[in-house]
């Protein structure tokens, strides 16, 4: 991602921190919380990833072409969990948009961060402005659904950290806002 370093190390931060934080959900004794538990590291961690200042790292090409595999593969998974309700249909389009971010960073110059296919200078790529919608009201969404969740933050007595639904929309929120921060920078 290029920008300012200490905005992209911000991201890293956070994306990683969200990606732990699923890990700990994994243990949760709630099965949904389980079930979308790991998806949704694997997009942190990968954000994290991405989110990296490319004056600090650039990677080989290899590695967007890998980093599009496995979320092409965590999109067809997604895709298979939506027929069990429309809830993964957002981790579809993270995916999707996973695959769109790798596959703009492999193809620009130098095999860095920047501006990719479909970006000529003449403003923003119909795709990434679609996706960046999508993530503005997504954000703006669960952001209204957390604020009554904070009122009851308590949680039952005995209630684990991979329990409390409040903190899991936290970290979905965290995400899409990354998300919409990287989105402008492919």
């Amino acid at each position: 991602m290029h920008g300012p370093a200490s905005s992209g190390w911000l991201l890293v931060a956070l994306c990683a921190a969200a990606g732990v934080y699923c890990l700990l959900r994994m243990r949760s004794s709630v099965e949904e919380q389980r079930r979308s538990a790991g998806g949704e590291a694997l997009m942190g961690f990968g954000m994290a990833v991405m989110a990296v200042p490319a004056a600090v790292f650039t990677p080989p090409s290899w590695a967007w072409q890998a980093h599009a595999a496995v979320f092409g593969a965590a999109g067809l998974h997604a895709l298979w969990t939506a027929r069990t309700g429309p809830r993964h249909l957002h981790h579809l389009v993270g995916a999707a948009a996973m695959v769109y971010m790798a596959v703009t960073m492999a193809a620009s110059p130098g095999h860095g961060r920047g501006h990719g296919p479909g970006h000529d200078g003449s403003g923003t790529p119909l795709l990434t402005g679609t996706l960046l919608l999508y993530f503005v009201a997504y954000v703006l969404v669960t952001g209204v659904r957390l604020v009554p969740a904070a009122a009851a933050a308590g949680g039952a007595p005995g209630t684990g950290w991979g329990d409390r639904p409040e903190l899991a929309r936290a970290c979905r929120l965290s995400m899409g806002i990354a998300m919409v921060a990287m989105l402008p920078a492919v």
